[in-house]
């Protein structure tokens, strides 16, 4: 084959090579979660290697992207290419948006099997210049949906869920995806049922009984216990006893994420049983002070 023949079929061949690529980012940017739907809220980390996210990620971070995921790996970025235009709406400012391909390192969670080399799409903050950070031989951890039909792309359960993997990340990962998958997992709370607040015989003595409403009918409800002399005392029950002795949960599990990041921020007036307005008053403040010791639900993600 002539020099002038040899470049030209060359050059056909890598423009086939752009051009299914192209097609194939084309098609997952038509799975691209919307970018509305979860944005970083921390600020771009300066640097060009720059983590693959702004903000070290909260407990209920990892907790809501955990359990939207059908899967979550870990794979080292191979090759990337930034995506502009038309094709980047939706994308937030000091975002960019990045068409990736890994090799898969681990399966952390999920029960289908996953391929060798995967591809995806992820928005990612710009480093301090404006730029794309390079991710390549990067390990990073993403949060996916499997593609039907496409055993070899993921869709991420959110435009940036994929974080910078670190050792740090999955120590704090695990234990989330354990209790995700444990059987007596606490229900996700949707509301409030109803709420009875019963005084005592003794002066500043009541005990208030708080029922919860959960996505799949299971039994959830708080209690809160006032005693004279003594300290409030509340605690959350997973069954249908409504037990005095039952008692919060720890900060950073599930059951507290369930609940600092599932009650709603005011007791509703359509749930009280008790018409006395001072049963109503107390009923009120025991509430508040669930919320109060529960903590707020902090996050970095919208």
């Amino acid at each position: 084959m002539k020099q002038e023949e040899r470049a030209v079929a060359g050059a056909g061949v890598k423009g086939g090579a752009r051009r299914g690529a192209a097609l194939v980012m084309a098609g997952m940017l038509a799975l691209l979660p919307s970018a509305a739907a979860a944005q970083p809220s921390g600020r771009p980390t300066a640097g060009a290697n720059a983590p693959v996210t702004a903000a070290e990620p909260t407990f209920a971070d990892l907790v809501s992207l955990a359990e939207a995921a059908d899967v979550v790996v870990r794979l080292t970025v191979r090759r990337q290419a930034e995506v502009r235009g038309d094709r980047a709406m939706g994308l937030a400012p000091g975002q960019a948006r990045l068409f990736l391909e890994g090799d898969t390192e681990a399966l952390i969670a999920g029960t289908a099997p996953v391929g060798a080399r995967l591809r995806w799409l992820a928005d990612v903050p710009r480093d301090a210049r404006g730029r794309a950070p390079r991710l390549r031989r990067q390990s990073v951890v993403v949060f996916a949906r499997l593609v039907p039909g496409r055993p070899d792309e993921l869709q991420l359960v959110a435009p940036d869920a994929q974080l910078a993997a670190t050792p740090a990340l999955e120590q704090r990962l695990r234990p989330v995806l354990a209790a995700l998958l444990a059987p007596d997992r606490p229900p996700v709370i949707t509301g409030i049922e109803d709420v009875l607040s019963i005084p005592g015989n003794l002066v500043g003595e009541s005990e208030t009984q708080i029922f919860l409403r959960t996505a799949d009918g299971r039994p959830a409800s708080l209690t809160v216990v006032r005693r004279p002399g003594q300290a409030p005392r509340w605690g959350v029950s997973w069954s249908e006893l409504v037990d005095q002795s039952a008692a919060a949960p720890g900060r950073e599990t599930l059951a507290w994420y369930r609940l600092a990041c599932g009650l709603p921020r005011t007791l509703p007036e359509e749930a009280d049983l008790a018409r006395d307005p001072a049963a109503r008053r107390q009923a009120v403040a025991d509430y508040a002070l669930v919320l109060e010791q529960l903590g707020a639900c902090d996050r970095t993600r919208a």
